[in-house]
C-alpha cells in the first residue's frame, strides 16, 4: 500500500478539481481502486503504488488544465486516467514527451478547446499536424469525426486553408432516399447532419451560416466530388467504410495543392450491398507505406461517449470474434475430413 498526499495552491480551483460532492475523486476511486479523501486543498490517496501514481498524474494534469482556464467534466477525468495509464505503461505514442508524462494534444477553436482524452486521440491530433492524408478508423463514439471537424475549423479560422469541405457517402442503410420528401438537398441533409452538428459546436453559428452561403464551407455528398480539384482546402470524408473502391480512389485523387484530407470510418459497420468491397478497407491495405499518409486505429477502449457505449462495442466485437473462430474451426474440420477421405481413396486404389 502507498500513501500519497497532494496539495494544490489555488483554493478557487480545488472545488472544480475534486468535483461537486467530490464526484471527480469518486471516479478516480472507482477506476483505480484507491481511497481518495479530500480535506481543504489537499487530497490523500491510499492504494497500490501504480494506482496512486496514476491518480497523482491524472489530478496534476487536470489541475494544470484548470489553471489554463478550461472547464472540467467527468469525461475529462476519464480521459486523464486513460492518459495516465498510457504514460505509466510507457506506450510508444507521440503523447509521451520527455518533459512531461502527461502531454495532452489539443485543438483550439474560437468556441472551445478540445483536448485529447485517450492516447489514440492524442496520436490522431498529432497525425493531422504532420500528414496530408490521415485515416481515422474505429468504433462509434471515439471522437474520429468530432476531432477532425475541430481541427478543420482551426485551420479555417487561422487562414491556413481557404475552404472547408465535409463529405459523406449517402448510402441507404435499410431505407430508400427516393421515398424521402423534398428536393435533393433535403434528401441528403439527414445523412450529413452529424457533420453540421460538429461544425456548429466548433464555430459561431453566424459564421457557419455565412461560410455555407459563400461556399467557404461546403457540406456535400461524396458523389458531388467527382471531377473537382480541391486546392487550399481541408477536406473530410466521414463514414468512409460505405465507399466503393472507385469512389475512394476518386475522392483521394481530388487532393490539390496546400490541402489536407481526413478520412474517417468504422470498417465493422459497412452498409454496402452484399459482396461489394469497402473502399476504406482496400485503401488501408494499399496505402500504409505511402509517404504523407497516416493511420490511427481506435478501439473500444477509446470510446468517450456514455460508458455503456464501450460495453456495447465490446459485446459486438466479442460476438464477431467468436463467430470467426467457429467458422475457422469448421473450415479446419472440413479440410481434415477431406484429407482423410483422400487418404482412404488412395489406400483403396493401392489394394
Amino acid at each position: 500500500m502507498t500513501h500519497v498526499v497532494l496539495a494544490f495552491d489555488d483554493n478557487r480551483l480545488v472545488g472544480d478539481l475534486f468535483g461537486q460532492f467530490d464526484q471527480n475523486l469518486a471516479i478516480i476511486e472507482q477506476r483505480l481502486g484507491v481511497d481518495a479523501v479530500a480535506r481543504g486543498n489537499q487530497v490523500t490517496i491510499k492504494g497500490a503504488h501504480w494506482a496512486c501514481e496514476q491518480a497523482r498524474h491524472a489530478l496534476e494534469s487536470l489541475y494544470a488544465r484548470l489553471q489554463q482556464g478550461h472547464e472540467l467534466h467527468p469525461a475529462d477525468v476519464e480521459g486523464a486516467l486513460r492518459m495516465a495509464a498510457a504514460a505509466d505503461a510507457q506506450l510508444n505514442l507521440p503523447t509521451i514527451e520527455p518533459k512531461s508524462r502527461m502531454a495532452f494534444a489539443q485543438v483550439a477553436t474560437r468556441r472551445k478547446t478540445v483536448i485529447a482524452r485517450t492516447p489514440a486521440q492524442d496520436a490522431y491530433i498529432r497525425a493531422m499536424d504532420r500528414a496530408d492524408l490521415v485515416f481515422g478508423t474505429g468504433p462509434a463514439g471515439t471522437g474520429k469525426t468530432f476531432l477532425a471537424v475541430a481541427y478543420a475549423a482551426t485551420l479555417l479560422e487561422r487562414g491556413d486553408v481557404a475552404r472547408l469541405i465535409l463529405s459523406r457517402p449517402a448510402v441507404e442503410a435499410g431505407e430508400r432516399l427516393g421515398f424521402l420528401p423534398g428536393d435533393m438537398k433535403e434528401k441528403v441533409d439527414p445523412y450529413l447532419r452529424p457533420l453540421y452538428d460538429a461544425l456548429f459546436e466548433m464555430m459561431p453559428p453566424e459564421k457557419v451560416d455565412r461560410g455555407l452561403q459563400s461556399g467557404m464551407i461546403e457540406v456535400a455528398p461524396l458523389a458531388f466530388m467527382r471531377g473537382r480539384t480541391l486546392s487550399n482546402a481541408m477536406v473530410i470524408l466521414d463514414e468512409a467504410q460505405n465507399t466503393t473502391t472507385m469512389q475512394m480512389k476518386m475522392f483521394l485523387t481530388r487532393l490539390g495543392e496546400n490541402s489536407k484530407m481526413i478520412v474517417t470510418g468504422d470498417p465493422s459497420q459497412v452498409d454496402l450491398p452484399p459482396g461489394q468491397k469497402s473502399g476504406l478497407r482496400e485503401a488501408l491495405s494499399l496505402l500504409p507505406e505511402v509517404e504523407g499518409v497516416a493511420h490511427v486505429a481506435f478501439t473500444e477502449a477509446d470510446v468517450v461517449r456514455h460508458e455503456l457505449v464501450a460495453r456495447i462495442v465490446r459485446a459486438y466485437d466479442d460476438a464477431s470474434r467468436r463467430a470467426s473462430e467457429e467458422r475457422e474451426a469448421r473450415e479446419r474440420e472440413a479440410d481434415e475430413a477431406d484429407g482423410h477421405q483422400a487418404l482412404a481413396w488412395d489406400r483403396s486404389r493401392q489394394r
